[in-house]
């Protein structure tokens, strides 16, 4: 089974810096789509950033130029480092794939990680 574990959430000051983590089982081949995903109480999920199966990224407007997606193929491990960090980023991130695409324009993402709560502090 494919499985996703993120680490590396918790609780920062605002200004302040986190590296997410989410590490892949279950799988071997690694040109596929990921991303980072996050859902505040009361608001919608939405996508924080993606990166595609031959290593090209995207990024909501609320996080670029604070936050970095990446990927090691080698560990099979996806990343998402966050600095800057304001209250307003506060919420559950969850990591998710689409193992059956390289690239992400019509993932469907059905392969979810159990989510790690981030929490900015003012």
């Amino acid at each position: 089974q494919v499985q996703l574990v993120e680490s590396g959430g918790g609780s920062v000051q605002a200004g302040g810096s986190l590296r997410l983590s989410c590490a892949v089982s279950g799988v071997t081949y690694n040109r596929y789509c990921m991303g980072w995903f996050r859902q505040a109480p009361g608001k919608e999920r939405e996508a924080v950033a993606t990166i595609n199966g031959y290593g090209s990224t995207s990024y909501a407007d609320s996080v670029k130029d604070r936050f970095t997606i990446s990927r090691d193929n080698a560990e099979n491990t996806l990343y998402l480092q966050m600095n800057s960090l304001k209250p307003e980023d506060t919420a559950m991130y969850y990591c998710a794939a689409d193992i059956r695409l390289a690239f992400c324009g019509r993932a469907q993402y059905n392969t979810w990680g159990q989510g790690i709560q981030v929490t900015v502090s003012s």
